[in-house]
């Protein structure tokens, strides 16, 4: 599967501006289409207001985590004050700004025995939902869908059915011939 499609696959309601950020794992066939690929699809996810960035690179299996968002939405959301707050708790020096938040992120991925819980926040995913399954050790969630749930079920169900039917069309679209420059929601 090409980068582009797998953008489509794995990060639609990100393209359509529903979902802050989204993060997957990429294995690259060939490492030079890869990297003509990424710097391609970088540029073009720039100028429509997205970021696509590598979290995180394995060298042994060619896979790569991806982390597409979008930079204004992802800066607010994390600075709203009870977001900001957790995260100074796990840590973060969130006077270094966006970048400089991300890097810390990147950090964790990498060198952490356990993969960061707090990256919940960084994909959209609500503060109570991030906060009940670090208190609940993934235990005891109200429903199980993209992620588990510690909140309203049935808010999560409206929100993962919006998830999932932006992806299915998204993917429809590409597949009928509609580039990704189209699909992408400024």
């Amino acid at each position: 599967m090409c980068l582009e499609q797998s953008l489509v696959n794995h990060c639609s309601p990100t393209l359509a501006g529903i979902k802050v950020a989204s993060l997957y794992r990429f294995l690259m066939e060939d490492r030079q289409e890869f990297a003509r690929d990424y710097k391609r699809l970088r540029r073009k996810l720039s100028r429509q207001g997205l970021e696509l960035v590598v979290l995180k690179g394995c060298r042994d299996s060619g896979s790569f985590l991806l982390y597409v968002y979008r930079p204004a939405e992802l800066e607010r959301l994390l600075a709203e004050p009870e977001t900001a707050a957790y995260l100074t708790e796990q840590g973060y020096d969130l006077t270094r700004g966006l970048r400089g938040t991300l890097c810390q992120l990147v950090a964790r991925v990498c060198f952490q025995e356990t993969f960061p819980h707090e990256i919940g926040l960084f994909l959209g995913y609500p503060l109570e939902d991030v906060r009940g399954f670090v208190e609940h050790e993934g235990r005891d969630y109200t429903y199980r869908g993209l992620w588990k749930v510690y909140g309203d079920p049935a808010a999560a169900q409206r929100r993962f059915s919006s998830y999932r039917s932006c992806t299915e069309d998204y993917r429809r679209r590409y597949a009928a011939g509609t580039p990704i420059s189209k699909l992408i929601v400024a």
